[in-house]
């Protein structure tokens, strides 16, 4: 077996044959030393342990773009009747361990058993706040979704769903999804692991979502670096409709700000897509890192107003929240 459980393709100008990499960008890589430095310093932050969210059941099928917030960047898309689901996580904790790990503060915003029949899952890489194998055989089981990831995650899904109907692809290949519906599968500025010794072996995306006459970002984990990768985006692709952007999980920003965006940062990559509407993801429901549980929200409502942006191009969505755009 390669040293690569994943993949083991041809290198290129982000994988070496062995790992996968940001070409251009900030170093994501960390050391141990680093994250102890991190957690003797961390702050006496505590979230709640719980927040109230009422599900709520989303119609079978919608014609314009709509989106409802399940939790962190799971989120329901419905567009020209499709429903599509981003980075699907319904369990409790995101861990590879149901007893230990960042626990939700707040119940997903749709019902697994009231979700409408699922077409495609878009699963931008391998975290457990992202890859959930659990929700994932769920969806399987009830769906039998189109599953659109990376190189390399297919292998980790098919170790456990060998039935799953996965496209798998590099950044620059789409795949199409129903007539006049595809996703792109784009460059993110992050970095992958399930374990110890896996760091980088399976590739992270975000994508670009071409469906009913929308285009739809939805930036799975990336942070800002230099930019090159969103104004790449907008020169290919032309203005984006809407733009799924996390505005979370960014402190300390001296160990995070390589691979996570907090809201600043997601406003200028809103303006760098030439976006019309934004909305902020990955935040609120697992507790990752060091600020507060509404300071993602706060921050980026007081960065618009410095900005002078309008606040209603770029909501902070809760769990059961629903955004229509046209």
């Amino acid at each position: 077996m390669p040293h690569n459980p994943y993949y083991d393709g041809p290198a290129s100008d982000h994988f070496d044959g062995d790992r996968f990499f940001n070409p251009g960008e900030p170093e994501t890589d960390r050391s141990l030393g680093d994250l102890l430095r991190w957690k003797r310093a961390a702050p006496d932050n505590p979230w709640p342990g719980s927040v109230a969210v009422a599900p709520i059941i989303p119609e079978l099928g919608v014609e314009r773009l709509r989106v409802t917030m399940v939790g962190h960047a799971t989120l329901l898309i419905q567009v020209a009747g499709l429903n599509l689901l981003t980075d699907p996580v319904w369990s409790d904790r995101a861990s590879p361990f149901a007893f230990a790990g960042p626990r939700r503060v707040t119940a997903p915003g749709i019902r697994l058993r009231d979700l409408p029949p699922i077409n495609a899952v878009l699963l931008s890489h391998n975290h457990y706040d992202h890859l959930d194998i659990a929700t994932l055989k769920a969806l399987h089981e009830a769906h039998a979704p189109l599953i659109i990831t990376p190189l390399g995650n297919d292998r980790i899904i098919r170790r456990h769903i060998p039935a799953a109907r996965i496209e798998t692809g590099d950044w620059g290949e789409h795949f199409a999804i129903a007539p006049g519906a595809e996703a792109h599968i784009v460059p993110a500025t992050h970095w992958s692991s399930r374990g110890l010794r896996d760091r980088r072996m399976a590739l992270w995306c975000g994508f670009m979502l071409r469906a009913g006459g929308k285009l739809v970002y939805f930036a799975g984990d990336t942070g800002y670096g230099t930019g090159n990768i969103f104004r790449a985006m907008r020169e290919r692709f032309g203005p984006t409709d809407l733009a799924l952007l996390p505005i979370g999980a960014y402190d300390p920003r001296w160990f995070m700000a390589a691979q996570h965006t907090d809201p600043d940062d997601a406003i200028q990559i809103m303006r760098d897509l030439d976006a019309r509407a934004a909305v902020g993801i990955h935040w609120g429901t697992f507790k990752l890192t060091d600020e507060g549980r509404d300071d993602p929200a706060l921050r980026l409502a007081a960065g618009l107003a410095d900005k002078g942006v309008d606040p209603a191009r770029f909501v902070a969505l809760h769990p059961a929240d629903v955004a229509e755009f046209d």
